[in-house]
């Protein structure tokens, strides 16, 4: 029967870790995928302390910092989770399981897919979710990013700096992004804005993404050549645990929780991504990450 376990190998997962190992609580940490959706960042430079650093060396920095400390860490995915009449939980795992008194859950989100004809039968054959994963491939080409964000906007200038030409297409009449990275892509020669579009079929030659069909047409015709597709509309939380455990979702599915990181149920906590915070950030999801420890903590003092 361990304290805590924390579901989820994220920066708000080991942030959590590191405070719980502070506590000294008995923690066992469940990462399907250590260092979570931040690994894909090319450059973070609005984490305090650090100008610039890529999303791979942040999140290892901070599980290097969790793991000076008594943490035990499983490489497998939570699939199962129930709790018991004592208020306690079990753990199932794809390969363990275990009991805790208390959890946080730190599952984070997945990609939103565009529900395009032909983006499933594309998938990683031009079809991409992650600019730093797959735009490598795609030097001197012509890439796609359908998005409106200023995580579509980040993408697009990390992709035109290997492709030859990248559109955004934006289903809104602006971009919604950062000033500074909004002004980066303006000037960026590379990069063409296309406003109040949306990409309504992805079409291919020879096993790969050879164009896209748009809503309205650009230049004359409502086909475009492209090598690339990169989506990035946002993401969906990855919260079906914190249904098993009973806990309150929101209408995008996220977990509610309160300012200490508390759901409905007693010792079950949420923090980073999957949680009901306007605010998404590595800086935000790693204090939720701190103040669910901190809670948990408390709960099991009591």
């Amino acid at each position: 029967m361990y304290d805590l376990a924390i579901i989820g190998g994220g920066v708000s997962g080991f942030g959590a870790a590191m405070y719980a190992g502070r506590f000294e609580l008995s923690t066992v940490l469940f990462a399907e995928q250590r260092g979570g959706v931040l690994i894909n960042t090319d450059e973070v430079a609005n984490y305090p302390a650090f100008k610039m650093i890529s999303g791979f060396e942040l999140a290892q920095k901070i599980e290097e910092h969790a793991l000076e400390y008594k943490v035990e860490v499983r490489d497998e995915k939570v699939v199962g989770i129930n709790r018991e009449k004592d208020g306690t939980f079990t753990l199932t795992g794809t390969s363990t399981s275990a009991q805790a008194k208390t959890v946080i859950l730190a599952t984070g989100t997945q990609w939103k897919k565009l529900g395009a004809p032909g983006e499933k039968e594309y998938a990683n054959k031009g079809v991409h979710y992650c600019a730093l994963c797959d735009g490598a491939f795609y030097k001197g080409k012509v890439i796609g990013v359908v998005g409106g964000s200023d995580s579509a906007t980040k993408e697009s200038l990390l992709l035109a700096g290997y492709g030859s030409k990248v559109y955004i297409f934006a289903r809104g009449e602006k971009l919604r992004a950062e000033p500074i990275n909004l002004k980066r892509a303006l000037t960026n020669p590379k990069i063409e804005i296309v406003t109040g579009t949306q990409v309504k079929e992805v079409k291919g030659e020879n096993g790969r993404v050879k164009s896209v069909v748009l809503s309205k047409p650009l230049k004359g015709k409502s086909e475009l050549a492209l090598d690339a597709l990169f989506v990035e509309i946002g993401h969906v939380p990855l919260s079906e645990l914190a249904k098993q455990a009973g806990a309150e979702l929101n209408e995008k599915g996220e977990v509610k929780i309160d300012r200490n990181c508390k759901t409905n149920v007693p010792g079950f906590y949420a923090a980073g991504d999957v949680a009901d915070t306007e605010f998404k950030q590595a800086i935000t999801g790693v204090a939720e990450g701190v103040i669910a420890a901190y809670s948990a903590y408390k709960h099991i003092g009591k």
